[in-house]
């Protein structure tokens, strides 16, 4: 399984770790952990790295 770190890029925070799934709705990027838990983020998706299960949203 490939769980994945999501940053914000203008600062290089964490905004979710354990990410397994992520969906796009308009404006809102949602992110689902291994767990569950889900929290919704407006921005857009800037960077995937698949190798190193990075992440990188750009946020409102």
């Amino acid at each position: 399984m490939c769980l994945a770190t999501v940053y914000k890029q203008s600062d290089d925070s964490v905004i979710f770790k354990n990410v397994s799934r992520i969906d796009v709705d308009g404006k809102n990027v949602i992110l689902k952990d291994i767990m569950g838990d889900e929290r919704v983020v407006e921005g857009s998706i800037l960077m995937v790295d698949l190798a190193n299960s990075i992440v990188k949203l750009s946020c409102e």
